[in-house]
């Protein structure tokens, strides 16, 4: 059996019914005409509340359905000729109907009089307040679905940014990893063999355990520090260091988002010529933040070197998915200064 989805206009729906069609309605009639009074009954006359609701069912195919295709479609002129014509002909039709029924119904008993009066009597005051009512039914349904599939959109947009990049970072950092592992081949390192199968498993939780939209937290260290004791050991005199604690399973944060910080500062670090340069990069987690910080001894610029610049893609890219996955819940904090580069991301917790 399909699940109902109990949406604010159903809400508003059975609310209206309810209070007006049942109560307001029922109360209204029984105002139009004196019957007897039932002692210690203080709902009497359950035939005058069904007519009520009976005489009111038509008016659903007009604010379930008009009402949102000449909205959808722009077509207010049309709409307001069709509830004219709804509301003046078609519901006191319908009326003068079903108090024809209840009358035929109702004969010999003392509410045959009230559906002989209504079948012969429409009230202005009822049309008016059921056009008032079921109108805002009507408007709020639609504003509801056009809001629905607005948010469905931007989701599913979410979703194909969140896949492009993603897609774009994987083969950036394979790119810078081989390079490492090059540097390393070089020298002759009998730990090139194990640093292999170390990039594997980071290729592995990049291709497959990355293909989520959140992963722990502790994943994410997990693969930042292997990311480090590769660089550590293609630069064995730098001072490369990532403090991390162990945390909760059920800290969850999009995958690689840091990664763009860590290749830059490896990129532009001045480790790559220097012996006792540093790159430091440190993971702290509170009640209400989870922050990362990594500086680097900056690499300064080579004069009259024509050396075209590549790079770039990982500062659009962590910019991209803090303000997609943490808008208006974020910092993003980069500063130059003291022959540094630091960068901080500042997480709200959700």
């Amino acid at each position: 059996m399909k699940k109902i989805n109990f949406t604010f206009p159903i809400f508003f729906e059975l609310i209206i019914w309810l209070l007006y069609v049942v109560f307001y309605k029922y109360s209204f009639y029984l105002e139009q005409i004196k019957l007897p009074h039932i002692p210690n009954n203080d709902f009497p006359y359950l035939e005058i509340c069904l007519y009520a609701i009976c005489s009111t069912l038509l008016v659903i195919p007009y604010y379930r359905l008009m009402i949102p295709y000449f909205l959808q479609r722009k077509k207010y002129l049309w709409l307001f000729i069709v509830t004219v014509v709804y509301f003046l002909f078609v519901i006191p039709y319908n009326n003068i109907a079903v108090s024809w029924i209840f009358n035929q119904c109702t004969k010999g008993t003392a509410v045959n009089e009230f559906f002989r009066y209504t079948y012969q009597v429409w009230d202005l005051n009822i049309l008016l307040t059921d056009l008032i009512a079921f109108f805002c039914i009507g408007l709020a349904r639609f504003s509801y679905q056009n809001e629905m599939k607005r948010h469905k959109s931007e989701t599913d947009n979410l979703y194909l940014q969140l896949n492009m990049l993603k897609t774009q970072l994987q083969p950036h950092f394979l790119f810078n990893t081989l390079n490492s592992l090059y540097g390393l081949s070089l020298v002759g390192s009998k730990d090139t063999p194990r640093f292999i199968l170390l990039l594997s498993q980071m290729m592995q939780y990049i291709l497959y355990d990355c293909d989520k939209e959140e992963v722990s937290l502790q994943e994410e260290i997990d693969f930042l520090k292997g990311y480090f004791e590769l660089e550590q050991q293609k630069f064995p005199k730098a001072s490369i260091i990532f403090e991390a604690p162990e945390v909760d399973e059920s800290i969850k944060i999009p995958p690689l988002l840091f990664l763009p910080l860590v290749e830059n500062s490896f990129k532009h670090g001045r480790h790559k010529l220097e012996d006792h340069a540093s790159v430091i990069a440190q993971i702290r987690v509170t009640p209400e933040e989870i922050i990362f910080s990594i500086q680097n001894d900056k690499l300064h610029a080579i004069p009259n070197f024509g050396a075209k610049k590549v790079g770039g893609i990982g500062l659009v890219n962590i910019r991209k998915r803090l303000n997609l996955y943490y808008p208006n819940q974020h910092q993003l904090i980069l500063a130059d200064e003291n022959d540094q580069y630091k960068a901080n991301v500042i997480l709200n917790r959700k």
